[in-house]
Order: structure tokens, then sequence, then C-alpha cells
């Protein structure tokens, strides 16, 4: 799926000095940005990475775009995290990830099933 997301996107890249910390990649279409696989190294989680992140993306583009969105799985770990970074639940597609992936994708025990989607409006 990166691969789909890079041929239609750009991949950033967060550093702390000279260590990588953590990456995103943003698509842009119909004056929409959406937030492609955001992601933190294990190492670094849970120290505010991920929420610097997703500041300078809104940041930096809410007065380009009418939406910025993000998908998720139903995720007790992820649904939080973007509310409490100011998004709000738009939509879902079901069997997203039964239907993409190969196999059973698990996150805090919960199976991911559907991809919910998540948006700030300008």
């Amino acid at each position: 799926m990166i691969d789909k997301y890079l041929n239609n996107g750009k991949m950033y890249i967060l550093k702390d000095g000279e260590k990588v910390v953590g990456e995103y990649i943003l698509t842009a279409q119909n004056n929409i940005l959406e937030i492609k696989n955001i992601a933190v190294k294990p190492s670094f989680q849970k120290m505010g990475y991920g929420k610097v992140m997703i500041d300078h993306i809104v940041k930096n583009n809410i007065d380009k775009y009418s939406i910025i969105q993000v998908g998720t799985g139903e995720s007790p770990l992820t649904i939080p995290f973007y509310k409490k970074c100011g998004f709000e639940y738009s939509h879902r597609i079901k069997n997203f990830f039964t239907e993409n992936y190969d196999h059973p994708i698990y996150e805090a025990g919960v199976q991911l099933k559907d991809m919910v989607y998540f948006k700030i409006k300008r």
C-alpha cells in the first residue's frame, strides 16, 4: 500500500537531530489533503512526535485545502489520538482492511476491518 501511496503523494520525514523518528505521506485530490501512513518509530512513541507531525501538516496546509483527512483502523489507540488532534468523524469504508490485505491486521488486540475517516475543515 505504501508504494501505491507514493505514486500519488509525497513522503516526509521527521527528525530529532540526526535521528529519524517518524514519517508520513500526503496525497491531494479535489481540494482534499489526505494523510497516509503516518508512523512514529516504536522507540519514539508516546513522546509527542505524532502530534508534532499532525500539527505541522494542519498548520502548513489548512489554508490550501478545504479538508484535511486521515483514514485509520477502528483502533483504541488511533481514534482517540486523532480526536485529540482536532479531527472529527467523517465516514467509513466497510471491510477496507479485510479486502486490501492478504492477512488480518491487529492493533491493540483489535482486528482492523473498516477504514474510518476523520477530517478537519477549513
